[in-house]
């Protein structure tokens, strides 16, 4: 496993962290995902083998659910 913390920038409320939270959470691979709204951070603990794979897919479900929202690496 390999811990990984992203930016959201453009995360504009609490609702929408929470249900963010629970989409990314069941993304396979993904062993655990947080999402904070206070903080505007996500940190994922994914398969680190699969890594690229299951970034990718977490990119499409941000963009999805949020399309407002930009994701980076930290």
């Amino acid at each position: 496993m390999i811990k990984i913390k992203y930016k959201l920038d453009g995360l504009d409320c609490a609702n929408c962290a929470a249900r963010l939270e629970d989409k990314v959470k069941k993304v396979d691979g993904v062993e655990d995902a947080s999402v904070s709204f206070l903080s505007c951070k996500m940190t994922l603990e994914i398969d680190e083998k699969r890594q690229e794979e299951i970034v990718e897919k977490i990119k499409k479900v941000v963009k999805k659910e949020e399309p407002d929202v930009n994701i980076k690496e930290i």
